[in-house]
């Protein structure tokens, strides 16, 4: 398929800035996969709309405050962006300078701490933070959160705490896995009441998230790389909802990835390194790869194995999620809802509204 058929028109003022009064007061487009059918509600009806017994399946990455700026030996200004830690002590990042550091220049960060650059990969630049503290310690203490790119304001308190789900653990991402945003305590509770299951992923989400695809044929796009982890008790559950008959519901289309990656060919996930023991080994006859490197790209046409119902927010024209999404939901339902959803002032992006979608039939 065609890059542009991706593409469409946002207004600008659909772009949600800020978050909304109450994580749980958002909107919700509903869309039926197999029909197309779209019915509007708000995301306080979701209990209504998960059965008993169906598994939700949140990730749990944390954001890291992974912006950083400072100043080169020569003077320049330089902004990391860390994409990826490696270690206690090395990482990943973007840098944007006048010109690129080479390797072997250090950068003074905020005026507190050096960091070296050692080397790329790509585009990124390998980093090597120097002194005793460790990474995540230099970055909570002199890092920004790196709040999208359609979000204009700097990050504010209320950001620190809007933009990382309740639920958040495992420190790495660079994005918010936003669908989950819209959870609360007092929800996650109710639905565990009513006996929904709840089981967690991790999948470190990057920058690459943001970036439109920019080939004119999407099977010409180079797809970013995410780690992800899933516990053998996550597959376990995975395994045990499908026996019973219930459904499988993705909050987000991050978790989504780390699953599908989980249960594809093994060639398109690379092993992980630190896995935690208890994603290493797997009995699942479904999933096969429960920790790794993923570049999965999900486009019209790819055969889903484990997801059921996906909750997401809407996203960005000519996006890898944009195509995602398309391919859970049919092409043609996704672009009537998009306009659906344009025509009745849904909030777009990260800050804004979700929707609860159902697999088209027809697709594994």
């Amino acid at each position: 398929m065609k890059t542009q058929a991706f593409d469409f028109n946002l207004p600008a003022h659909l772009i949600a800035q800020q978050p909304a009064k109450t994580r749980n007061s958002s909107r919700l487009l509903q869309l039926c996969g197999d029909t197309g059918k779209l019915k509007d509600q708000l995301f306080t009806d979701l209990s209504e709309l998960i059965n008993t017994n169906d598994l939700l399946i949140f990730n749990d990455t944390r954001v890291i405050k992974a912006r950083l700026f400072g100043f080169k030996d020569s003077g320049g200004a330089v902004e990391v962006l860390v994409e990826r830690i490696l270690d206690t002590q090395h990482v990943l990042a973007h840098i944007r300078s006048s010109r690129a550091p080479k390797a072997g220049s250090k950068l003074r960060i905020a005026n507190a701490f050096d960091v070296e650059v050692t080397g790329r990969e790509e585009d990124l630049f390998q980093i090597t933070f120097l002194g005793a503290k460790t990474v995540l310690q230099l970055l909570d203490e002199y890092g920004l959160l790196p709040l999208p790119p359609y979000i204009t304001h700097e990050a504010l308190a209320n950001d620190d705490e809007r933009y990382q789900t309740v639920y958040a653990k495992h420190a790495g991402a660079i994005a918010a896995p936003t669908a989950g945003l819209h959870f609360d305590d007092a929800m996650l509770a109710a639905l565990k009441v009513k006996g929904v299951n709840i089981a967690f992923v991790t999948l470190h989400v990057g920058a690459g998230t943001f970036q439109p695809v920019r080939v004119d044929d999407i099977n010409d796009h180079k797809m970013h790389s995410e780690i992800y982890f899933i516990s053998a008790e996550t597959a376990a559950a995975i395994e045990q909802t499908k026996l019973a008959g219930g459904k499988i519901i993705a909050v987000g289309t991050t978790s989504l990835r780390a699953l599908e990656s989980a249960a594809a060919n093994s060639s398109l996930v690379q092993a992980s390194f630190d896995a935690p023991e208890n994603s290493i080994h797997s009995n699942s006859n479904l999933l096969k790869n429960l920790n790794g490197q993923t570049s999965i790209f999900i486009t019209p046409g790819f055969e889903f194995k484990v997801v059921d119902t996906l909750i997401t927010n809407f996203h960005l024209p000519k996006s890898t999620l944009l195509m995602l999404v398309s391919a859970f939901a049919g092409f043609e339902h996704v672009k009537q809802a998009y306009a659906h959803a344009i025509s009745s002032q849904y909030r777009f992006f990260s800050y804004g509204d979700a929707m609860l979608i159902t697999k088209r039939k027809g697709i594994a």
